[in-house]
């Protein structure tokens, strides 16, 4: 079952009814869900579909001489097919094949065909100058090696800078895409998933709707045989050389460090040597660098954007030693002690992620720019405050937002606290104040709301 992307089918859909040559490039991390897109798109469509191999030239041409030869000479042998002499010659077969008919031609896992054959950019350079007026070829270029299809593909010194027709992307689902994986879970439950690995599909179909949350955490993240066990490390492997050294930076920033100088002093590195490594891991989408939404004096911080890669450090890579010899004790309690506090930081992304859906469905009675976090110091109190959510209009703050993952109902003198903090982040007359709760509000928070407009009380399940 093939679940969201419309917007990209939509895309792809638009570009092949144009009729012209078309190069699209997709890309994104692994199991993102590219291939499907790609098959969901080409499934009533005549197409070669080539998946380049992690091997020589040799082999990957003789994949690719037996993809073309099946296309043009349907039921024939694939064993049969004649081996091009060269990727230049194959190119050029592919484009002979869309002199008079619309032909879809995929190259997945484009970054091994070329580095099997560093030419390969350059041929495809050639082809497309000479046919890009005459031919019907939909070339797609498809990678998950993030640095090289930006570097080698899109940056403008590659061979093919100035050629691709369309550039997608793919990122993970949000929240809410997520939802339609995780059917027979509560909401609640849902969101705790999606806080352990993100909106990537494979994933979220690893748990199941039925089994209760430390039994899907046992089987999907202490299991040693399970893919979800080492994929954070393998996919940082296959991205970076010395992963030992982001193994412990990305450790690091789990447990607590937030600041260069913190990370440094954690793994063992100068505050200069420290800044490259994150910015690597700020490429990859791992890690991300957030300042105060509205001016505060206060320092960038660094966190772990991937949750996924946020768990897994948190929890399962601290107590592997336990976990490969069959005791998973240890991590079953560290994630029961912490998981409140560890879903506090993805409940208030869920919750950003709720007002841009609806900014984006016209359901808001204000516009925004941006929507971030706030903190600093509080200069009538002398302490540091923060602010969960800060919705950012020009200059001034249009609407705010508290949120509470707890058990227990969301208090009055709470929301109190929280609206008089709008002083501290140049708010707007008539500023909204939003207050979200996973587990409902008090009476007196219900009362208050009532009473002031500008207050919305909105619960988790309010949201979905």
């Amino acid at each position: 079952m093939f679940i969201g992307r419309e917007r990209e089918l939509g895309v792809l859909h638009r570009l092949y009814k144009t009729g012209s040559f078309q190069l699209p490039v997709i890309y994104g991390r692994r199991r993102v869900g590219k291939t499907a897109l790609i098959e969901q798109f080409v499934r009533d469509l005549p197409c070669v579909f080539f998946t380049a191999v992690e091997s020589d030239a040799r082999i990957n041409l003789r994949n690719l001489s037996k993809e073309l030869y099946t296309f043009d000479h349907p039921g024939r042998n694939p064993e049969a097919a004649p081996v091009f002499p060269d990727f230049y010659a194959a190119f050029e077969a592919a484009f002979d094949l869309a002199r008079d008919r619309r032909v879809v031609f995929v190259v997945d896992e484009f970054p091994y065909l070329a580095k099997a054959d560093p030419g390969v950019p350059s041929y495809l350079q050639a082809l497309v100058d000479r046919n890009k007026d005459s031919s019907k070829l939909f070339l797609v270029l498809c990678g998950s090696s993030m640095s090289f299809m930006r570097e080698q593909v899109l940056d403008d010194k590659s061979p093919l800078y100035g050629r691709r027709t369309a550039q997608m992307e793919l990122r993970p689902f949000d929240f809410f895409e997520s939802l339609p994986f995780l059917t027979g879970m509560s909401t609640q439950e849902a969101a705790q998933v999606y806080a352990m690995v993100g909106g990537i599909p494979l994933y979220l179909l690893q748990f199941d709707g039925g089994a209760s949350l430390g039994d899907n955490i046992c089987a999907t993240f202490l299991d040693p045989s399970s893919i979800l066990y080492e994929e954070p490390s393998n996919l940082l492997k296959q991205e970076v050389q010395k992963a030992s050294q982001y193994n412990a930076i990305l450790s690091a920033i789990a447990g607590g460090a937030s600041q260069n100088n913190e990370i440094a002093t954690a793994v063992g590195l100068t505050s200069t040597e420290i800044t490259y490594y994150l910015k690597e891991l700020q490429r990859l989408g791992i890690v991300k660098r957030i300042q105060p939404a509205v001016k505060s004096g206060r320092r960038a911080v660094y966190c772990v954007s991937d949750n996924l890669f946020r768990f897994w450090y948190r929890f399962v890579m601290p107590n592997r030693p336990t976990i490969e010899r069959g005791i998973t004790t240890r991590a079953v309690e560290a994630v029961e002690a912490h998981m409140a506090e560890y879903m506090g930081p993805v409940f208030e992304e869920i919750c950003r992620q709720w007002f841009w859906r609806q900014f984006a469905d016209g359901a808001l009675d204000f516009e925004f720019d941006d929507v971030g976090s706030w903190w600093g110091s509080d200069p009538r109190t002398r302490k540091e405050a923060e602010i969960d959510i800060v919705c950012v209009n020009s200059n001034s703050t249009v609407a705010l937002g508290e949120c509470k993952w707890r058990a227990e109902a969301f208090p009055k003198d709470e929301l109190e606290k929280f609206m008089d903090r709008a002083a501290l982040v140049n708010a707007a007359a008539g500023v909204r104040y939003y207050a979200f709760s996973r587990s409902g509000f008090t009476t007196g928070c219900s009362d208050l709301a009532r009473d002031i407009a500008a207050i919305r009380l909105v619960s988790l399940d309010d949201m979905v």
